[in-house]
């Protein structure tokens, strides 16, 4: 069976993304990517998760997102509260992010010129 040709784009640069961005970067600029890549998929500013998940998905341990989130909070970029993270600031995010987020973000909106809320797949 055969992908469609956006399903198979968006494949690869999230795992083009994923890789990019694990081992040569801070846990600070991992966690701001994967904010993100998550408010790209949403339609708000506000995730639901906890640290030990997000240490889960980025595979780092869960002190080092409870201490890269204390300083995005401290710099007044997002609040976090018992699983409930609100980003403030994400042109702040973005800044503080790696460069691979804005490359692979820019490919992703060539691609897939639609929001995520539009999409019905």
């Amino acid at each position: 069976m055969h992908e469609a040709p956006h399903k198979a784009s968006r494949k690869g640069l999230d795992s083009g993304n994923a890789s990019c961005a694990s081992e040569t970067h801070t846990v600070d600029q991992q966690l701001c990517r994967w904010l993100l890549l998550s408010l790209d998929r949403l339609s708000s500013a506000d995730l639901t998760m906890t640290q030990e998940l997000i240490a889960n998905m980025l595979g780092v341990r869960r002190e080092g997102v409870t201490e890269a989130a204390g300083k995005l909070q401290k710099l007044g970029v997002i609040t976090y509260q018992r699983g409930h993270i609100t980003v403030l600031d994400r042109q702040c995010l973005e800044q503080l992010c790696c460069e691979c987020y804005a490359v692979v973000k820019k490919e992703t909106d060539r691609l897939l010129p639609l929001r995520p809320a539009a999409l019905t797949w």
